[in-house]
Parts: structure tokens; sequence; C-alpha cells
């Protein structure tokens, strides 16, 4: 007979009381939610140290503000620039101060960019895409000086259509100053594909075969958007601007093939 009741109590089914209770799942619960309160006050945390990092830089740069200022216009020549507003002189001070902030601010908004993604990845990505910050700032760099590099020539062509007749040049500070900033952004910013194709690759995106089988393709978009990109008449400012683009390009399927892929 204990034999028989042991036989029982081995294939009955389970009492309600030993089902797991559902305390467990509302634990479990409160440590995403609270997870996900630490993650928000991580970035809340590295944004104020990144905004921190531009104010610092946009007070040396309202400081030196006259000097920049003397240097971005040397291409448009000894021909003052026009204020058509009481405080349009301070506003572009203020411009100048900030995207000089971030430029100065960029190492430090990179690492808190990094330190603030770098612990979602594991040991190897986080070894992979390590080099990647300090690279993103020196190809910003060489995008930016490429772009000073280009000014005068896109001033010169600019400024041919109002040398006389019915148009006469007559550029205020505002709208040369923009074009400049602008001008350096997308300069900047055409320099960073270089990193995003080698990201693109540790996914399983793109390979370094088909980079090199879309040589061809390649080279007709780096023409148009060199030319786009420079809006001066003359050869040399999209001629840089191309070859350093294809420099990239090419440089890009080695460090993808570096990569194993």
């Amino acid at each position: 007979m204990a034999d028989a009741d042991l036989l029982d109590d081995a294939v009955a089914p389970p009492r309600d009381d030993a089902v797991a209770p559902a305390p467990a799942d509302t634990e479990a619960d409160d440590e995403k939610v609270m997870s996900l309160v630490d993650h928000l006050s991580e970035l809340r945390r590295r944004i104020a140290i990144s905004l921190a990092a531009v104010g610092l830089g946009a007070i040396v740069g309202f400081v030196l503000a006259p000097q920049i200022l003397d240097v971005l216009k040397a291409p448009y020549g000894e021909d003052p620039l026009i204020l058509l507003a009481p405080g349009e002189g301070f506003f572009i001070y203020l411009k100048i101060a900030l995207v000089t902030g971030v430029v100065l601010g960029m190492p430090v908004i990179l690492w808190q960019l990094w330190r603030f993604i770098s612990p979602g990845l594991t040991r190897a990505e986080r070894r992979m895409a390590r080099p990647w910050v300090p690279l993103a700032l020196v190809f910003f760099v060489l995008g930016v000086g490429l772009a000073y590099f280009v000014l005068p020539y896109a001033v010169a062509f600019l400024g041919s259509f109002g040398q006389g007749g019915a148009l006469q040049n007559a550029w205020t500070a505002d709208g040369y100053f923009g074009f400049v900033a602008m001008m350096f952004l997308a300069f900047g910013l055409v320099m960073q594909y270089p990193i995003v194709l080698v990201l693109l690759s540790k996914v399983g995106i793109v390979t370094s075969e088909r980079l090199r089988s879309s040589r061809r393709l390649v080279i007709v978009v780096i023409a148009v958007v060199a030319a786009v990109a420079t809006p001066g008449g003359d050869i040399i400012s999209p001629l840089a601007l191309g070859v350093t683009m294809y420099a990239l390009y090419e440089l890009s399927i080695f460090l993808v093939r570096a990569g194993g892929h």
C-alpha cells in the first residue's frame, strides 16, 4: 500500500499551491523598470557632460570670435559684409561661438557617446568599435579642413555672378557665414561614410567583395556628390573632394577585408 501511495503521488497533477507564485514575475518586471530608469539617468548624465563641454568651447569661441570671423571671411576679400538688423552682429558671434563649441567639444561628445553605448556591447564588439571613436573625429576634422581649402574657389565662383550688370554683390554677414557653416558641416559628415561602411560590414550588410564589385557605380556617385558639395566652377575643389572620398572608399574596402568580411 505504501508503494501504491508513492506511485499515486508521483503521477498526481501538481496542486495549485505548488505552482510558482506570481510575485517572481513582478520582481523581474521591477528589475526591468529599474534598469530602464538607470538607463535614462545615465543618458541624462552623458548629455549634461556633453552640453557642458560644448558650453565651455562656446565661451572660448565667443572670446575668439573676431579672429575666427577674420579667418572665415578671408576668402571673401576686403569688401564688407552687410548687417541688416541691430542685433544681427551679436547673433553671428553667438553662432560662431556655438559652432566652435561643438568642434572643441566633439572629443568629449564622442567619448560620452561611447561610454553610454559600450556597456551594451560584448567584449568583442567593444574591441571592434573602440578605434572608430577617435577616427570619427579625425575624419570630421579632415572634412572641415578640406572644406576650408575649397572655400575660396566656391566664393570666387558664386561671386562671379554679381560683378556688374544687373547683379551686384552685397552679401550679408548672416548669409555668408551660414553658407560657410553648412559647407563645413556637409564636408565633415561626408567624411564619416567609411565608418558607416565598416560598421555595416560588421552586421553582414556589406562585404569587401560587394564593395569591390561596385567601384564603377561608386565612382559615378562620388563624382556627383563632389560636384554638388563644391559649388565652385573650378576643377580643383570637386577634384580634391572626389579624390579624398575615393581614397577613403578604398580604405573602407581594406578595413572591411581586414575584418574578415
